[in-house]
């Protein structure tokens, strides 16, 4: 099968400049990349294609020769015609992002020295009112410590680790895949460099054992579910001489059975009787915080009509004013009367069905009316 044209499998043009080659091949190999697709014949076959491409193209003597004489130009010269070589140029700054820093050079040396400890995440559970005043709690967390039997080293006290013999204690090993060479964790030590031949009876070589903490969470006024509190360097311990990772505490704000929340504001319903919507009056309304604030309603207000109580909402988190509470009236029928009640009520019903003068304002039953008599015609 004829080879496809380089400056084609590279998707550039011959104008190309050296850095826009890079960028090209980049983009190429990280699509088809056999570690990127297990498997993938397909891909795999792309890839050899695109780095055999760039290892002719990125060296100028190659590329005068195809540019001159085409494929057949390179026989001899050690790529694209099969010589099989090495790549030229330093592809650690073109796909070390896409595998952890291990392509390079021939050189070796261990990635990046020691590990610190990953981060541990825990969702903490408060109410409304908690949220809304700040609070103050005791948290018993896991995290991983280092064995205090071994001190962390994974072996038997009075033994030692012995260095890796396959990387040499390196942590690292280097491989060769078609013109690549490439460095990966050794998988003898697991990139540790070191072998625990004698492990420690406690944590079984694995050099640390997990252990509960007690950890004292403040909540600042005003946060929501989502949000987050980070205690730093209070995670899982990490290799011997590398710091501890982080503790975040995850927000869980747990619905309230009378208050709901709207961003900064409260939302919630309050009854009134029906001498109180007829005649308006004084109320006193709780808060959620448990504070009374007296509030006078209007004569004649309406079930569902809204009062608004600015600055009895949720505080602010960061900066910005306290939201309101929002109240909804509604009005309380009563489900059994006294005989005393009854009487009253059924002479304001009389009184309702004797009325002769015009009303002030239409009720509810008039515009009903209207509505369906409208619709009649």
């Amino acid at each position: 099968m004829a080879k496809r044209d380089y400056y084609e499998v590279l998707e550039v043009t011959k104008t190309v400049t050296t850095d826009e080659l890079k960028v090209s091949y980049r983009k190429l190999a990280m699509r088809y990349h056999p570690d990127r697709n297990p498997g993938d014949a397909e891909a795999e076959a792309k890839f050899k294609e695109a780095t055999e491409a760039f290892e002719v193209l990125a060296d100028p003597q190659k590329r005068a020769a195809y540019d001159r004489y085409g494929h057949e130009g390179l026989q001899g010269m050690g790529g694209g015609g099969g010589g099989g070589q090495q790549v030229q140029v330093d592809l650690s700054d073109l796909l070390g992002d896409l595998f952890g820093g291990f392509f390079g050079a021939q050189g070796g040396g261990r990635r990046s020295g020691p590990q610190p400890g990953r981060d541990v995440q825990v969702i903490l559970d408060i109410d409304l009112a908690e949220a809304a005043r700040g609070v103050t709690k005791k948290v018993t967390v896991q995290r991983e410590d280092h064995c205090g039997t071994c001190n962390g080293t994974g072996a038997k006290p009075g033994t030692k680790v012995t260095s890796c013999k396959r990387c040499g204690g390196q942590g690292e090993v280097i491989v060769q895949q078609m013109f690549i060479r490439m460095r990966q964790p050794c998988r003898a030590c697991n990139g540790s460099g070191e072998i625990v031949t004698d492990p420690c009876g406690t944590c079984r070589g694995a050099g640390n054992v997990v252990g509960r903490q007690e950890v004292e969470v403040k909540v600042t006024p005003g946060v929501d579910t989502g949000d987050r509190i980070r205690y730093t360097g209070q995670g899982d311990v990490g290799d011997p001489g590398a710091p501890r990772g982080n503790l975040e505490f995850a927000i869980r704000v747990k619905e309230h059975k009378f208050f709901q929340r709207d961003g900064q504001n409260l939302v919630c319903q309050w009854p009134i009787t029906f001498a109180q919507a007829a005649l308006g009056g004084p109320v006193e309304i709780t808060t959620l915080v448990g504070e009374k604030v007296k509030y006078e309603l209007p004569r004649g207000i309406q079930t569902h009509e809204v009062i608004r109580l600015s600055g009895h909402g949720m505080p602010p988190r960061r900066g910005g004013r306290t939201g309101d509470l929002l109240v909804q009236v509604v009005v309380d029928t009563p489900q059994s009367l006294t005989p005393e009640q009854e009487q009253l009520f059924r002479r304001l019903a009389e009184l309702d069905k004797s009325h002769v003068g015009p009303p002030s304002k239409k009720s509810f039953f008039s515009k009903l009316k209207d509505l369906f008599g409208a619709e009649e015609k």
